[in-house]
């Protein structure tokens, strides 16, 4: 951890900007207060980058902007379509005042938010290397986007006293394989898609949900998908990791 905090530092002295990724399905979680604070105490300018703005609805994109645009500069980013793209190069070179060299773009955040994807978009060509895996970063890249702008890509940063597995799970910073407890980070990403698209986890399981019960409805899906040990009974252990791999693969919107 150490070591990731001396990096994390670096970055922000040596940048003229900053970029602050965060998950557009948890704006608020995947944001980090002690980057934050540093950044500030260094009155350096920084944009708080909504990534994977494809995956929520413009309802919830909206509030979250209402809120983060009160603490900096907010822009939505979809890797996907590359939408947002132009909009956050514009912000970049807003920010940074910068008129006799290349803005040295420094981009944060936690493993699996999309950085590298980020980069990727803006510069509009495969330059920073990705991986669906977390963690696929290891150490800083420079990235020349063209239009005096040169990224830092750099690890993801892991908050330096998170030690919540059910929150590594839903951020995607640890997968199924990974999990001390794959069910109950399962019934957590149960939870979450009933109070906020309980629709899209029907339509996507093909299933009716006729209960609140998070387990019961773990139970019906792996019944769905045909996920049966001996004797009939639910394989949890299979079910738990589809659902989780569904989630941090994007493929269950909220």
């Amino acid at each position: 951890m150490t070591s990731y905090k001396a990096l994390v530092n670096n970055v922000i002295k040596k940048a003229d900007v900053l970029l602050e990724v965060v998950d557009a399905r948890f704006p608020d979680e995947t944001r980090n207060s002690e980057v934050e604070k540093e950044i500030i105490r260094l009155k350096k300018p920084f944009i708080i980058v909504i990534n994977k703005c494809d995956l929520v609805s413009k309802e919830k994109l909206d509030r979250a902007k209402s809120r983060l645009s009160r603490i900096a500069p907010t822009v939505f980013i979809s890797s996907k379509d590359r939408s947002g793209t132009t909009m956050l190069r514009h912000q970049i070179l807003a920010s940074a005042c910068i008129k006799e060299r290349d803005i040295l773009v420094g981009t944060l955040g936690y493993p699996n938010v999309g950085k590298s994807s980020v980069i990727n978009g803006v510069t509009g060509r495969h330059r920073a290397s990705t991986s669906s895996i977390s963690g696929h970063t290891k150490a800083v890249q420079h990235v020349n986007a063209g239009s005096r702008i040169m990224f830092m890509d750099t690890p993801g940063v892991i908050p330096f006293d998170e030690n919540d597995e059910y929150v590594q799970g839903l951020l995607g910073i640890k997968d199924s394989t990974h999990l001390r407890d794959p069910i109950g980070v399962a019934l957590k990403i149960i939870e979450k898609m009933l109070a906020e698209n309980k629709t899209a986890l029907e339509s996507f399981y093909n299933v009716t949900l006729e209960t609140e019960e998070s387990y019961s409805i773990l139970e019906q899906i792996g019944k769905q998908c045909n996920f049966l040990q001996k004797k009939g009974e639910i394989d949890e252990m299979r079910t738990a990791a589809r659902i989780i791999s569904d989630w941090q693969n994007g493929l269950l919107l909220v």
